[in-house]
């Protein structure tokens, strides 16, 4: 499981997994619960690159970055072999599993 601070943005934390290449259970802290966790549902089992692709550019109001670019930022920065910034502290995040039997 990978732990990404975004900046510039309302979520505090961004949870995934990246398993043979693609996207698996992806959570935001904070922001627009409805709305992301919808997006982390329409994520699950996409290819990374795809994701990037997606999410890469997308702003949100008069901000010049959002949680999905936030999200496609993470993405790259593993891709590129580059470390993610680490939290301070852990972050409930307040979310019901995306699979009751799992």
């Amino acid at each position: 499981m990978h732990v990404h601070v975004p900046s510039g943005v309302c979520s505090k934390q961004i949870q995934f997994d990246v398993r043979e290449g693609a996207l698996h259970d992806v959570r935001f802290a904070g922001g627009c619960p409805g709305s992301l966790e919808a997006l982390g549902r329409l994520l699950d089992g996409m290819p990374v690159q795809d994701a990037i692709d997606k999410m890469s550019g997308i702003t949100c109001g008069n901000k010049p970055t959002s949680c999905p670019d936030q999200l496609a930022k993470a993405l790259a920065s593993l891709q590129d072999g580059r470390p993610l910034a680490a939290p301070a502290h852990a972050v409930g995040f307040g979310l019901k599993p995306l699979n009751p039997f799992g």
